[in-house]
């Protein structure tokens, strides 16, 4: 696919905003939390007919149309290729592909389908489109970030349209289902389209969630540009995160994938989106260390875009680890994760002198650690730290490898009610060494305020007996 369904994405955040603020008033009438029955066939429909409908708008209207002028003897010759690695625009290959597949995902997703069978339709759309979406050879990257980065991604937006559609949230019926569908247009189009409205929706059952939306402004302190030709040193940049199924809850259990999950999305006025960051646990059980600790553990599931300007860098990875929330006192809390594990990663320069040559695809080891320090209802500090090591293995035959390094540090002080002010430091950092290109660092610090319109009380604390 060369152009990725960025518009889509992008109503996102004004769904989000929608729901944010709607958070805050009385509730509306919650919704009927019943599941639709499943329906096997009404998916693989759609997602063939969603595959012609993509291709025909990239052969009609999308640059490079001969790709997308796919015959029998293109099927033919696809079948029997290999798969490989393509060098298609970063964006279109590790944005837009995940939000193929987040399509994919949800359309079997609204039809009744399970976790695990939804992901066999993801995968096996991305495999359909790979042979005869498209006439270029089969990748292997591409089947990644589709089938199985747009799993993680459609997964953690369709609990986010159920949920909004399960609480309300002070919204009418008919803004509910608008916004919902902003955020997963598969399951509007199955409620509203399709006649699965009547059916129910997805329940969180009583999942202990916190929201954030944040808009402000990032100015640099630091720029190794390396082999990047610009970067904008200012910029003005929106923000929302979810997490959902946080660890303390009374009565909540973990036996389907992603009963707990995290969301991030940054917008950046100056690079188009900055991150698309989430995480769901896939199989795990809870756990309680003495009367002040509780927590999750087991086998999570991630899909990660982060672009700081200067460089790219994208995973779809399995990691172990835990989630967990300790109680220090009455007052303070600290919450956190901490998990590490192996992807499939892709590396690329924004705006490159070598664009084409500086493009690195490889197995890559990573590991994020997340703490969130809360004093009381009146202030919270953030900081996540992440490193991956994009490694030659199942790459191009260039070899080389990439080591990437960021760090979020955030401090938010509620000023009154929901409304409170985030000052924010972000730092990231590529060191890179290829036999053909030779060695490059690129490294990125900014340094921001924002205005932050909280969800939830107490930080997004969970309290227990």
């Amino acid at each position: 696919m060369k152009k990725p369904f960025v518009p889509l994405l992008l109503a996102f955040f004004v769904g989000s905003a929608s729901a944010q603020s709607a958070q805050l008033t009385e509730p509306a009438e919650p919704a009927e939390s019943t599941e639709p029955s499943e329906d096997y066939r009404l998916p693989a429909l759609e997602i063939l007919g969603f595959d012609i409908l993509v291709n025909r708008i990239n052969r009609c209207c999308g640059t490079g149309r001969d790709d997308y002028a796919v015959t029998l003897d293109s099927i033919r010759h696809n079948l029997h290729s290999s798969w490989g690695v393509d060098d298609d625009p970063f964006k279109t290959n590790q944005l837009g592909h995940p939000y193929q597949g987040s399509m994919y995902f949800g359309f079997a997703r609204s039809a009744g389908l399970g976790f695990w069978k939804s992901a066999g339709y993801a995968l096996a759309g991305s495999t359909a489109w790979e042979i005869a979406g498209e006439r270029t050879p089969p990748s292997r990257n591409d089947e990644i970030a589709t089938g199985i980065g747009g799993t993680f991604l459609g997964e953690a937006l369709f609990r986010m349209a159920n949920l909004l559609l399960e609480k309300g949230g002070g919204l009418s019926p008919a803004w509910r289902e608008s916004v919902a569908g902003v955020i997963a247009p598969s399951l509007w189009f199955n409620r509203h389209v399709m006649g699965l409205q009547s059916s129910g929706i997805f329940s969180s059952n009583n999942a202990a969630y916190n929201s954030q939306f944040q808009l402000g402004f990032m100015g640099t302190t630091q720029n190794a540009q390396g082999t990047s030709t610009q970067a904008t040193h200012n910029e003005g940049q929106l923000d929302y995160s979810l997490e959902y199924g946080m660890p303390g809850q009374d009565d909540y259990v973990y036996r389907k994938p992603f009963d707990y999950f995290a969301f991030r999305a940054t917008l950046s006025s100056a690079n188009g989106f900055e991150s698309v960051l989430t995480r769901g646990l896939l199989v795990g059980h809870e756990y309680a260390v003495g009367k002040n600790y509780r927590g999750v553990w087991g086998l999570y599931g991630s899909y990660d875009y982060i672009s700081p300007q200067t460089f790219r860098i994208s995973s779809t990875a399995l990691n172990l680890g835990t989630t967990g929330q300790w109680h220090a006192s009455d007052n303070v809390a600290l919450q956190g994760t901490l998990m590490g594990g192996l992807g499939y990663a892709a590396v690329s320069t924004v705006r490159g002198v070598q664009t084409d040559l500086d493009y690195h695809y490889g197995v890559a080891p990573q590991i994020l650690a997340s703490t969130h320090f809360i004093y009381g209802d009146k202030s919270a500090l953030n900081i996540t730290l992440r490193d991956y090591f994009v490694s030659k293995v199942g790459g191009s035959s260039r070899g080389g490898h990439d080591n990437i390094a960021r760090a979020d540090i955030s401090w938010t002080w509620r000023i009154t009610g929901p409304h409170a002010i985030t000052l924010k430091y972000l730092w990231n950092q590529r060191n890179a060494e290829y036999p053909d290109l030779g060695d490059r660092s690129q490294t990125r610090g900014t340094i921001g305020v924002f205005y932050t319109l909280l969800g939830q009380d107490h930080f997004g604390r969970v309290d227990w007996k």
